[in-house]
């Protein structure tokens, strides 16, 4: 902005627009620039204008003189103007969309209360606690317990109005301290949606996530230190919505988003989300409440289902899942909210020019006159209507500021979206029609569908992209604000899916955002709001199986859109999280649309930096309860995160286990796949519950794990267990560390990765197989292990031949110890699937020339009593075509112990050399 457009008296906030960090970010340039000292005791608050900021300067730099100041501030308006929607529509690229990582939310197993620690939360006698009650009994249970405990229970009455709750709040937090909130309003379900009205939607949304914004709101500054807690219980499953019968009572979303949110505002305190089932059981709800106030700080979303506890993160899915997508064509009906938005009219003409359907474009701003020479002004020279708008306010007697000018400016940029939405839909030769409608208001939208029917029939698909961000934290954030963010999306979520309920579209897309996900600081309303949208997404399993449900959780957008504005993207990258460019996320409803039939809630977005931080060092856990007589490779289990599931820690000494000493290439130790394997097994199974095993999946082989110049080095396999169906799946991975000169971080490597299945019953023993004859022209050990590098402990072959189209290993033995120290059993038949591998190789080597590596597995299937002996053991390999191969461990009776699919090697570039290789070519000569 010109001087001459800003006065010294404009507040940095209200009237340039400057919200609280890019007013830190300036003061901090300030300081710079004039030499200033940096003060800790400084508030930004004490400095709310130009004037005051001037004078920070002139008091505070040392001989001051006057000069230009930064004019960091001035220029923010600018900066957000300029970042906004461009006028050339961005266009999307579905290579750049398919660069993005597509995760999904998905069930992980968390430890049991025994094995936590400690919260830090006492429920000593004497603490004061706030109860809000649920209508079905589990309230007065926990007021029950917690009296029993000497607690003071403070009791809110549902029936308060917001005025009344904070007067009440007030006035106990006079009388002393308040430790803690269990909210248990979502425990009750407030219907299905066909059943309730407008008045009844917002009542039941008003006692849920209203009033606990009210009670947040007054009890900020005492639920903020780690003796201290907020705990909400809902009633979605017990998994929070994500099992496949999808979220029951979904109205609890609006909860957990709260919570979430409030729990990155007030890091310090306890803050959980506590989902159950569907039960008439009270006592047994009110232990848990209790149990998990008193116990694991790692989890915010915890869930109890089937006697076990759960928590949510995410794990990358294709879209593709076999099924054909929604043909989107001609005549494809779309009714699009919030259509004047940048990135939902961006959306729309990718959405258009893939179909050249018929769009009934929705929002609370009037149809835009391509005839407004003020818009034509915006698409040419923003600059200029900025200075009209200026002018015109100023010659109305109004006090023209850069907000005033900004919002009025903003007004254009929808106009702008909007009728860019309107031409690229007619330009594709579909058909637009644009509805002028407020979503909260609930009349206004059933004529608006009724209008839709009457023009095009029917809707097929609904996209709910309407909302508002206003970041602020919780004590600044007005009731009224509050409510204009989260009745958007919630409100008008209600009133289309009502008016739609006698003719449900074919699939409904949601726009949510990594805030209702994870929380966001500052964003309890949109957090709120967006989770209900979820859960609303996944109770349609249920409820309307018939219809899709899509529910999109974006990051913020690069290029276009809201999150462009201000420091947000400086925001942003100082979180360490990737902001989505408009190329990859323009085509990603298109791509959830046509791609496949998957259902539920879907993230878009790259890094997500602070979003994955685990809440507590150990994920909540109590390292010294976990018991690890698994095995020799699992000597501590250090960690049990949200993310990063069970951490384990185990320091291997090539002088003191015979597995690396004999596993040595060009004479330096490297862990062995099949060790790597064995220690996923084995911390698997330390926490996956008693189930068994069934197979182990999707095995890679990244990079060698290497023991350099013989030195010591600690394994660090970790397993994130996740709800899949009725099994439980282990998402393993083998990290390694190293500290490299002239580097301050250490090196982080993920050496394998694999997936581990646990049902509920062992796996059925395979079909037997013949038992291989002896070879007439077989390759002794001798000859076979002057080509292979392994030592004794891993000479597993004593011999191999050629049989028709297979070859044949037979398994050494005796064989000397594999382990050193530890006599533990091993869990996985290491040298079984050695044997695998080494028989594979000898034939790769005998008809190829060249050895080769392991680098994947497809599956691997181990019998529950597999073993090196007593009694015959051979390997039966068959190649497949693609070069990788099926093999069979079996023992003197055929009897399958060990199964591999799918198994291929990386081939080295050298060829063996002939006078090593003959022997191997003779024995696999055809």
């Amino acid at each position: 902005y010109p001087p001459d457009m800003l006065d010294l008296d404009l507040d940095l906030e209200a009237d340039l627009g400057v919200d609280t960090v890019k007013q830190a970010e300036t003061f901090a340039a300030i300081r710079e620039a004039y030499d200033i000292p940096r003060d800790e005791t400084l508030k930004l608050r004490d400095y709310p204008t130009l004037a005051h900021t001037i004078q920070f300067v002139k008091d505070r730099a040392p001989g001051f003189a006057a000069a230009p100041v930064s004019d960091t501030t001035a220029s923010a308006p600018e900066e957000s103007a300029t970042r906004a929607t461009g006028l050339e529509a961005p266009r999307g690229d579905l290579a750049a969309t398919e660069r993005i990582p597509r995760r999904v939310p998905v069930p992980v197993l968390r430890p049991p209360l025994d094995r936590c620690a400690s919260s830090g939360v006492g429920l000593e006698a004497g603490a004061r606690v706030l109860v809000m009650p649920d209508a079905g009994g589990v309230s007065r249970a926990l007021v029950k317990r917690l009296e029993e405990r000497g607690v003071r229970v403070l009791a809110l009455d549902p029936a308060w109005d917001a005025e009344a709750l904070a007067e009440q709040i007030s006035a106990w937090r006079a009388e002393g301290p308040i430790q803690g909130v269990y909210w248990l309003p979502a425990l009750d379900a407030a219907g299905e949606l066909a059943g309730l009205d407008l008045p009844a939607w917002r009542a039941a949304l008003r006692l849920r996530v209203k009033l606990l914004y009210t009670t947040m709101r007054a009890l900020y500054d005492d639920i903020a230190t780690p003796d201290c807690f907020l705990v909400s219980a809902t009633r979605l499953g017990g998994l929070h919505g994500y099992g496949d019968e999808g979220a029951t009572a979904p109205l609890g979303g609006g909860v957990v988003g709260f919570t979430k949110a409030f729990a990155r505002e007030r890091p310090e305190a306890l803050v959980k989300a506590v989902d159950f089932a569907a039960s008439r059981k009270t006592a047994a709800l009110a232990d848990a409440l209790i149990a998990e106030t008193l116990a694991d700080r790692g989890a915010v979303e915890v869930g109890l289902r089937d006697g076990e506890r759960w928590s949510v993160a995410l794990a990358e899915q294709p879209v593709s899942d076999g099924e054909p997508g929604l043909a989107l064509d001609g005549d494809t009906v779309f009714a699009v909210t919030g259509a004047a938005g940048g990135i939902v009219s961006a959306i729309t003409d990718d959405l258009a020019r893939a179909s050249g359907g018929v769009f009934h474009l929705l929002d609370v701003v009037p149809e835009p006159d391509a005839a407004d020479p003020d818009l034509a002004l915006f698409a040419s020279d923003r600059d200029a209507l900025r200075r009209r708008i200026f002018e015109r306010l100023r010659a109305g007697g109004e006090r023209a500021t850069p907000v005033q000018v900004e919002r009025e400016l903003a007004r254009f940029e929808r106009a702008h979206a909007a009728l860019s939405a309107l031409e690229a839909v007619r330009a594709s030769g579909g058909r637009a029609t644009w509805h002028c409608v407020d979503l909260c208001d609930g009349d206004a939208v059933a004529k608006a569908v009724e209008s839709i029917r009457a023009e095009s029939g029917r809707v097929d698909v609904l996209l709910h992209a309407a909302g508002l961000e206003r970041s602020r934290a919780l004590p600044d954030k007005e009731p009224a604000e509050f409510d204009l963010v989260f009745d958007v999306k919630c409100d008008g979520w209600f009133n289309l899916m009502r008016a739609l309920a006698e003719t449900p579209p074919r699939a409904v897309v949601a726009f949510s955002s990594i805030a209702g996900r994870f929380g966001n600081a500052g964003q309890t309303d949109y957090s709120a709001a967006n989770d209900v949208l979820c859960k609303g997404v996944s109770s349609l399993r249920r409820t309307h199986p018939e219809i899709r449900g899509i529910a999109i959780d974006w990051t913020a957008w690069a290029d276009v859109g809201m999150a462009t504005r201000g420091s947000i993207p400086q925001v942003m990258e100082a979180a360490g999280i990737d902001m989505l460019p408009a190329e990859a996320g323009i085509p990603v409803v298109r791509r959830e649309l046509s791609a496949g039939a998957r259902r539920g809630e879907v993230l878009i977005g790259g890094r997500l930096g602070v979003l994955l931080a685990e809440r507590d060092p150990a994920g909540g856990l109590d390292p010294e309860t976990v018991e690890t007589d698994a095995g020799p490779l699992v000597a501590a289990v250090t960690a049990a995160g949200v993310h990063a599931g069970f951490c384990a820690r185990t320091p291997l000494d090539p002088a003191a286990e015979p597995f690396l000493d004999h596993h040595r290439i060009e004479g330096t130790p490297v862990l062995p796949g099949v060790i790597g394997l064995e220690a996923f097994v084995e911390l698997a199974r330390v926490t996956a519950g008693g189930r068994s095993l069934q197979a182990i999946e999707d095995v890679r082989f990244l990079a060698p794990f290497k023991f350099y110049r013989d030195e010591p080095r600690t394994l660090e396999p970790s397993a994130r267990l996740e709800r899949e169906g009725g099994d439980l799946v282990a998402r393993c991975a083998l990290v390694g560390r190293r500290s490299l000169a002239g580097q301050s971080e250490p090196q982080v490597t993920t050496h394998f990765t694999a997936s581990l299945r646990f049902g509920e019953e062992p796996s059925s023993a395979s079909e037997a197989v013949s038992r291989p004859g002896e070879g007439t022209r077989a390759v002794g050990a001798d000859a076979i292990y002057r080509v292979y590098f392994h030592g004794p402990a891993f000479q597993v072959l004593a011999s191999a031949w050629r049989e028709g189209d297979r070859a044949v290993g037979r398994l050494a033995s005796p064989l000397p110890p594999l382990c050193g120290a530890s006599d533990a059993p091993l869990a996985a038949a290491p040298r079984l699937v050695e044997l695998c591998f080494q028989t594979a190789g000898v034939w790769e080597i005998g008809t190829t020339g060249r050895m080769g590596l392991p680098q994947r597995i497809d599956r691997v299937w181990i019998a529950p009593d597999a073993s090196e002996g007593p009694g015959e053991r051979h390997a039966i390999v068959s190649p497949r075509d693609d070069g990788s191969f099926d093999v069979d461990v079996v023992d003197e009776a055929g009897r399958v112990l060990v199964r591999l699919e799918g198994y291929a090697t990386a081939l080295l570039p050298e060829p063996v050399a002939d006078s090593l290789g003959a022997p191997l070519r003779e024995a696999m000569a055809g």
